[in-house]
């Protein structure tokens, strides 16, 4: 009985340290969203096309970027980040979310 038990927790053992050991060969979390964070591409507000930023940005479908155009349109070149805020469906929130992703060219 004593030398199941001495077997069974060495196994457990053997076992918990074979785990760990291929835990830690893996990438750290911090670098999985570090790629993540260097995947985004930074989108031009002035020369973007509306499928551009529809893929490239985080809370703009296809109606708020044809919105983002039409007033890029109508008002010429964006002369700040903080304009897109002027834009009809865009909040403080969705610039929040996109402020590193955008840049005036």
């Amino acid at each position: 009985m004593i030398k199941s038990f001495v077997c069974a927790t060495t196994f457990a053992l053997l076992t918990g340290i074979s785990i760990h050991g291929h835990a830690a060969e893996t990438e750290p979390a911090g670098s999985v969203q570090t790629a993540v964070v260097a995947q985004a591409a930074v989108v031009d507000l002035n020369s973007a096309d509306a499928e551009t930023l529809t893929r490239e940005l985080i809370g703009i479908g296809a109606i708020k970027a044809e919105a983002i155009v039409a007033y890029r349109k109508a008002h010429g070149p964006f002369a700040s980040v903080d304009e897109l805020l002027e834009v009809n469906g865009i909040g403080a929130a969705t610039l929040e979310k996109n402020r590193a992703r955008l840049s005036l060219n």
